[in-house]
Order: structure tokens, then sequence, then C-alpha cells
């Protein structure tokens, strides 16, 4: 199936009209490419764990349109709830709330929570407002790649992932590059249980309080396995002094090749070694990284060694992602 222009009137009602029939369609959102099935249909939710080869306890999240839609799936009446979805709905962040009795359990996980997002892409609106008008009061959409790694950001990569016959909606490159922070809000102090493409100073000036780390307690969550968002290469992630005395040690023995170097401070990094720039901005780091180790992983590299990001809060999402990446190769 080809891939579908999503500010096409007649392909934003196909895909609603299929949403709606239990199918499924992946989709442009501001943070990466979503795989969408109806909500509150078990069956086509189990689709979704089906494609991505996804463990069906692992939790997705609901996405919706309306403030009506969340209520439909989850109780938002918690202070940090309200807080947080009036001043970041529409936007990259994700609630974890307690979830309506007989709703969504199948993209819950089994839990009694759900995660809820509101998109602000303009194609996620638009889709998710057809489907709302074929009956289909939210989707559930995890990104749309095979379970652990890389998530798309272009609508090529969702076929490179997921194969020629999904219906998928194009809305350009993704403008974020990052999943969704997730916020959980079941509990008496709120927590960061996922850094994403909200800053945590933005999240906790809203708030009034400081996040809290995620307890031994916390709801499972889209996301927020120790490893995930993994290219097929092996990752490493190192400072840059190490990186410099690695590649140092690698240059005096012969040969190095099948290795790729992604840094913001190297200009070079010898023979046979591929070497990507990382942007000195978080937001361009983000939102290139994972079409970056795409790339790299395309080129049939076997290593990738990372320049590990600044410490700076900015840079949390970006540190976390390569983290994970780096624990899936473990």
């Amino acid at each position: 199936m080809p891939i579908l222009d999503g500010q096409d009137p007649l392909a934003l009602a196909a895909a609603a009209d299929r949403l709606a029939g239990g199918g499924l369609v992946a989709f442009a959102t501001e943070t990466v490419y979503g795989l969408g099935a109806r909500a509150d249909d078990d069956a086509a939710v189990a689709a979704i764990f089906a494609a991505k080869g996804r463990p069906a306890d692992h939790p997705l999240i609901v996405h919706v349109a309306t403030m009506d839609a969340a209520r439909h799936f989850g109780d938002l009446s918690s202070a940090a709830a309200r807080t947080l979805a009036q001043q970041f709905w529409p936007g990259p962040l994700t609630l974890i709330v307690p979830r309506r009795e007989g709703v969504a359990g199948a993209a819950a996980g089994g839990q009694a929570t759900l995660g809820l997002r509101m998109p602000s892409h303009p194609v996620a609106q638009a889709l998710l407002q057809a489907a709302a008008a074929r009956g289909v009061q939210g989707v559930a959409a995890p990104s749309a790649n095979r379970f652990g790694r890389l998530s798309p950001t272009r609508a090529s990569h969702v076929l490179e992932e997921l194969g020629p016959e999904l219906m998928v909606l194009d809305g350009g490159d993704c403008t974020l590059g990052i999943e969704s922070a997730i916020v959980d809000c079941t509990r008496a102090e709120p927590a960061l249980l996922r850094p994403g493409g909200l800053d945590r100073a933005a999240l906790e000036a809203a708030l009034g309080r400081a996040l809290q780390a995620p307890g031994a307690d916390a709801p499972r969550a889209s996301g927020t396995l120790q490893a995930h968002y993994a290219p097929r290469a092996t990752l490493r992630v190192m400072p840059g002094e190490l990186l410099r005395q690695a590649l140092q040690i690698l240059h005096s023995a012969p040969g190095s090749s099948g290795l790729a170097v992604y840094s913001r401070t190297l200009r070079r990094a010898g023979p046979g070694i591929l070497l990507e720039r990382m942007p000195d901005e978080p937001a361009a780091a983000a939102h290139e990284l994972y079409a970056v180790l795409r790339k790299l992983d395309a080129a049939g590299v076997r290593l990738i060694w990372v320049e590990a990001p600044p410490p700076d809060p900015a840079w949390e999402g970006v540190r976390d992602r390569l983290g994970r990446a780096a624990a899936a190769a473990a």
C-alpha cells in the first residue's frame, strides 16, 4: 500500500474508516510515528502487539483529540493531571491516570492505570477527529516499529520496519524526534517515568514542585524498559575523552572497519571509521537521533560509539534514549 498524504481529506477519511473497522493505521505525531488501532477494541489492539512483536503486558498509550475523550478512558481528577493536561495538551506529554473500569483493558496491558496523550501534530489531530466522528473515542498507538528497536520519525521508516501492506499517513519528518515525556499522576507525588520532548523544568514549574523518580511500585508504562530504542548495531555511550582514547588505541591496530562514531566534538575519526556529527543543541540532537542511528545501521556498521551528551537537564531525553539503546546491547 502506498504512503498516503496526511493532508489529503480522502486519505484521512480512508484511515479513519480503517480504524473504525478495527484495522491498523500508522500516522505522524510531533514525537514519532505511531501504530494505531481503536482503543476500545481488544482484538484491534492485539493486532498492534502482534505487528510489533510486543509483549501483551507492556502497556500502550491512548491518543485522544479532546478532554471529553480523555475522561472516557481515565480519571483526570487529580490536581497534577488537571494542571499538566491544561498546560501541555495538546503536546508531547503522556499522563498515567487511573483507568475507567471496563475500557481499554488490552491497551493498558491489564493494569488499572492507563497512559493518555493528546498529540499536537495536525495529521494526528485530523485523524483522531475523523475517527471520533466514526465512533472511535481514542486510538491506542505505540511507536510504529518492531518492539525494542528504533522509533520511526519518517513515513519511510515505518514501511522499512513493518512492511508495505500497512496504511501510513505521512506528516513529514517528526518535529521532536523522541517520544513523549511520561508523568505518573496516580500517586500523591507525581513522578517522571520517562523524560521526553518536554523539559523536566517546564513540568516542575507547572506543578510547583519537583517530580519524583519512579518507585519500585510505579505502574508499567510504554517505552520505560531498561533496554529499548536500539539499533541493530551494538551501541556504546562514552565520555568524549574516553572516546578519543578508544579511537587512538583502535588506530594502532589494523582492521577497524565496521565502526561508526556519533560525536559533538570530534572533527575526524580516522580511516575506515564512519563519523556523524551530533548537533550542539539538544532539540536538534533529539530531532535527528533515530534517523542518524538508522542511517548508520543502513551503512552496515557493527559498532556505534556515541559521545555522551552533556549533563545539562535539557539533554535528559537524549541521554535516556541512548542509555536504553546501550542497555539493549549489554
